[in-house]
C-alpha cells in the first residue's frame, strides 16, 4: 500500500495533462477530482464583503451549526487547513492511516516526524488500534469509496479515548450522503471531525472548511491560525450554501442520477467501480496505468493510483454524458486485446 514520503499530487491538475497530452481546457473532460461539476449559484459578491476585515461571522456560524447539527464548530481555510495544522499539535505519535486514502494526511503527519502505520482495512485497524495514538480515517473514503458505519467508528473512538489516544475522521465527502456523519455525536474528548464546503457545493476555491472537535482544542487552533484566517467572501458564500435547503436536495438528486449513469458507463466499457459514491467512482484495474493513457488520448482525465493500480473518476456533468460515453467507448476499443 502507498504511503506518500513527498508531496503528493492531487486532482484538478488539468494543466498537467494539457502540457503532455495537448489540448486546451475547453477539449477535455476533467474528472480527475471530486469536486461537484455544477457549484451553487452564487450572487455578486457585495461591496461591503469586500471592504471589511473578516472577523467571525455569528451569521456563518449559525448557518454551520443548522447544516451540520453540531454546536462545537471552528471555520478554517479550507479542511486542507486544519489537516497541515493537526500534525504540529501532538508530540511525536505512532499515526495509524489507511492506504489508499487521502494522501495529505499522511505527508502532513509525515513532514512533522511522526511514525506512519498504513492500514489496509478494518481488519488491520483492529490489529493495531492498541497501538495507535492518533487513528485518521477519510469517512467516505478516497478514492475507494469505502464507508464506515457511525457505530463502528464510535466504537474505535470509545477504545482509543481510553487510553487517550485520538481519532480523526475526514468527511469531506459525506455531505452527499450524510447518513453516517459523526458531527451529531459531537463534542467529545479525542474525537475531531473534518468537513468540506468546496466538494459538494462545487465552491473549492473559496477556500472553506469546518472543524469539530471538543472546545479547549477548537480554542487551541483558532489561536494558531491567528486573525483574519477565512476571508470575509468564502464566509458570505458559505452563508448562502449552507442555509439553501432546497438547492442541497437538488444537488444531492442531480448527482446520484449522473452517478447511476457514470456506473453504468463504466462496466458496459469494461471497467466496472467497486466503489461508488456521488463524487467519486472507484475502478481497480491491471492497466490502469494503460486505461489512465488511452482515456488522455480521448482527452478524458482520470487519477492514476499505482498500489492498489486504478482509476478514480469524479462527477460527470450531465450536458457531457453522452460525448463521455462516446470517448469512452473509443478508450475501451484501443486497450481491446
Amino acid at each position: 500500500m502507498d504511503i506518500v514520503s513527498t508531496p503528493p499530487h492531487h486532482g484538478g491538475d488539468l494543466e498537467r495533462a494539457m502540457a503532455r497530452y495537448g489540448g486546451e481546457a475547453r477539449d477535455w473532460i476533467d474528472l480527475s477530482s471530486g469536486i461537484a461539476p455544477a457549484p451553487y449559484p452564487l450572487p455578486p459578491v457585495p461591496p461591503r464583503v469586500w471592504q471589511r476585515l473578516p472577523d467571525g461571522d455569528q451569521a456563518l456560524l449559525d448557518a454551520a451549526r443548522r447544516y451540520y447539527d453540531c454546536d462545537t464548530l471552528l471555520a478554517t481555510a479550507g479542511s486542507q487547513a486544519a489537516i497541515a495544522l493537526l500534525p504540529r499539535l501532538w508530540p511525536s505519535s505512532r499515526v495509524g492511516v489507511l492506504a489508499p486514502s487521502y494522501a495529505e494526511h499522511a505527508w502532513q503527519w509525515l513532514r512533522q516526524g511522526h511514525a506512519i502505520v498504513a492500514l489496509s482495512g478494518e481488519t488491520d485497524i483492529e490489529r493495531h488500534l492498541d497501538t495507535l495514538d492518533v487513528l485518521v480515517l477519510v469517512n467516505p473514503n478516497n478514492p475507494d469509496c469505502r464507508r464506515w458505519p457511525r457505530a463502528r467508528l464510535l466504537d474505535w473512538h470509545r477504545r482509543l479515548a481510553a487510553r487517550r489516544a485520538t481519532l480523526i475522521v475526514d468527511e469531506a465527502f459525506a455531505d452527499a450522503d450524510n447518513g453516517e456523519s459523526l458531527l451529531p455525536c459531537m463534542p467529545r474528548d479525542g474525537l475531531i471531525v473534518l468537513r468540506s464546503v468546496g466538494k459538494f457545493f462545487g465552491l473549492a476555491g473559496v477556500r472553506l472548511g469546518f472543524v469539530a472537535a471538543a472546545p479547549a482544542l477548537l480554542q487551541r487552533m483558532e489561536r494558531e491560525f491567528g486573525p483574519w484566517s477565512v476571508g470575509g467572501p468564502a464566509q458570505w458564500a458559505a452563508t448562502l450554501a449552507l442555509g439553501d435547503t432546497e438547492w442541497q436536495t437538488r444537488q444531492r438528486n442531480t448527482l446520484a442520477d449522473a452517478s447511476r449513469r457514470l456506473a453504468r458507463d463504466l462496466s458496459d466499457a469494461g471497467l466496472a467501480p467497486a466503489g461508488c459514491h456521488p463524487l467519486m467512482h472507484w475502478c481497480p484495474a491491471g492497466d490502469a496505468r494503460g486505461w489512465h493513457e488511452a482515456l488522455a488520448g480521448e482527452r478524458i482525465w482520470t487519477r492514476l493510483f499505482g498500489e492498489p493500480a486504478g482509476l478514480r473518476f469524479g462527477p460527470l456533468p450531465a450536458t457531457l454524458h453522452d460525448e463521455f460515453a462516446r470517448r469512452l467507448a473509443r478508450a475501451a476499443k484501443e486497450m481491446t486485446p
